[in-house]
């Protein structure tokens, strides 16, 4: 048996393996609404591990192209219009924050 909340619209929202304060109720344990809310927050997990990878992976690219044009091996007008203007606007907000580089942890340099 496991120990449930629902908001008022009678959704759930919490599940808990013993009692808690505000629990609305319980339901057995193969209950097919129980399953169903599991899914949805093994989904929400893997959506939002899913957008912070993103993040890291649009970090790889950008210093990717800027190590391609560093090289030669392109330059910023192979690019399509869109991509040159978020590009240089990428670039301008890091040269702008470049003064205090120190206080922002990329994480991958163990630097301090």
């Amino acid at each position: 048996m496991l120990y449930i909340q629902r908001d008022a619209e009678g959704r759930l929202v919490r599940v808990e393996t013993t009692a808690f304060d505000g629990m609305s109720g319980t339901l057995p344990a193969e209950d097919q609404e129980l399953r169903a809310w599991y899914a949805g927050q093994a989904a929400q997990v893997s959506l939002v591990q899913l957008q912070q990878s993103d993040l890291d992976m649009i970090r790889v690219l950008d210093d990717l192209i800027t190590v391609l044009m560093d090289k030669g091996v392109i330059r910023i007008t192979d690019l399509p219009p869109a991509a040159q203007s978020k590009l240089l606007s990428r670039s301008q907000a890091r040269e702008a924050l470049g003064g205090i580089s120190h206080l922002i942890d990329d994480g991958e340099s163990g630097l301090i």
